[in-house]
């Protein structure tokens, strides 16, 4: 009898564990068409696992029935997908401009410290001399990636602290869709104002101005914005 116990126990312990590894796939898509999209974060808020599309835009992440998924990328709206199965799924997520009406003086974005609210990614991401699993591991070259995509997040949320509508408009004359296009087209990188020195801010801002206003009216209009 004892042994008849361990072995259910023992055969829904696999089950259990096989239900837990199933894997969710698919691609996605900018908005209608047949774009796909690298990098977007997916995210899977019940199991906490997350992954990034690859260059073609294919994700695979540990999910389940009842799971929640959030796919979110930078200028796109993000997309949560409630899992009722475990077939291919196409994702779509539709591009956004700046919404001057989300813009505040400290940025469109949170505060974001990602070694604080995911450190089992920089935990994994580490690399041991003596542990070549460390190097080749499907889960630790994930992590890695993982790892960097966050520090380009971190860089966009402080270009977004500087680069914001008040600050803008403190230098130009521009309001409603021409600033909002005006900022889409001319974004700084992150070297632009990583010295976070106002006055270069000023220089750059007004530099793109004139670059702006040099443009013939049917340029000045992001051609993301036009689709």
């Amino acid at each position: 009898m004892k042994l008849h116990y361990l072995a259910l126990t023992f055969i829904f312990s696999i089950a259990f564990m096989a239900a837990n590894a199933q894997k969710l796939k698919g691609t996605v898509y900018e908005g209608s068409g047949s774009t796909r999209i690298p990098d977007v974060f997916v995210h899977d808020l019940t199991n906490k696992q997350m992954t990034l599309t690859d260059k073609n835009g294919n994700f695979e992440i540990s999910a389940a029935s009842g799971h929640l998924v959030v796919f979110s990328a930078p200028t796109y709206a993000p997309d949560t997908v409630y899992v009722t199965d475990m077939a291919n799924k196409k994702i779509r997520l539709n591009p956004q401009g700046i919404r001057l009406s989300t813009v505040n003086i400290s940025g469109t974005r949170k505060a974001f410290d990602p070694q604080a609210e995911y450190p089992e990614v920089y935990e994994k991401s580490k690399v041991y001399p003596l542990s070549p699993s460390s190097w080749f591991s499907r889960e630790g070259r994930n992590a890695r990636r993982l790892k960097k995509y966050f520090k380009r997040e971190v860089q966009e949320r402080e270009i977004d602290q500087a680069f914001n509508a008040r600050t803008v408009t403190s230098v130009i004359p521009l309001k409603g869709e021409d600033l909002e296009n005006f900022m889409t087209l001319y974004r700084p990188k992150y070297d632009d104002i990583k010295s976070g020195d106002q006055q270069s801010l000023t220089v750059y801002i007004n530099d793109a101005y004139k670059k702006y206003q040099a443009l013939p009216p049917e340029k000045r209009r992001p051609q993301r914005l036009q689709e």
